[in-house]
C-alpha cells in the first residue's frame, strides 16, 4: 500500500475514484479510512465518515435548531 490520499466523487450507492490513492480522511474525526473500508459518506456534502458515529454527529450538527 503506497498510502496516498485518494480523491473521490461520492454517489448515492457508490463512489468514483478521481485521483488514485489508498485512503480518504473522515470529515469529522480526521481519521484515515482505507477505500476498502469506506462505507459512510454524504453525497450532498461530498464528505466521508469513519463510522456511523461520525455520520450521526455531522447530521446533528447540520440539523440543530
Amino acid at each position: 500500500m503506497n498510502r496516498n490520499k485518494a480523491k473521490l466523487k461520492f454517489g448515492p450507492n457508490n463512489f468514483e475514484i478521481i485521483d488514485d490513492g489508498d485512503y480518504v480522511v473522515c470529515a469529522v474525526s480526521g481519521k484515515k479510512i482505507s477505500l476498502n473500508q469506506l462505507t459512510y459518506w454524504n453525497v450532498e456534502l461530498q464528505e466521508a465518515y469513519f463510522s456511523p458515529k461520525e455520520a450521526q454527529q455531522r447530521y446533528e450538527e447540520l440539523n440543530k435548531k
